[in-house]
């Protein structure tokens, strides 16, 4: 489960990275937010 959380933590933070150059500034950053959030290693939770 761990693993699991950490891909799609990974693959929400590279997602809002890509918004964020394509010009999306609103939806990049929440991606990026959501992708730290999801990851294990977060202290955010």
């Amino acid at each position: 489960m761990t693993t699991l959380l950490l891909i799609l933590g990974i693959i929400l933070v590279i997602a809002g990275v890509v918004g964020l150059v394509r010009g999306q500034m609103l939806w990049g950053i929440i991606l990026i937010v959501l992708g730290l959030i999801l990851a294990p290693g977060s202290q955010l939770l």
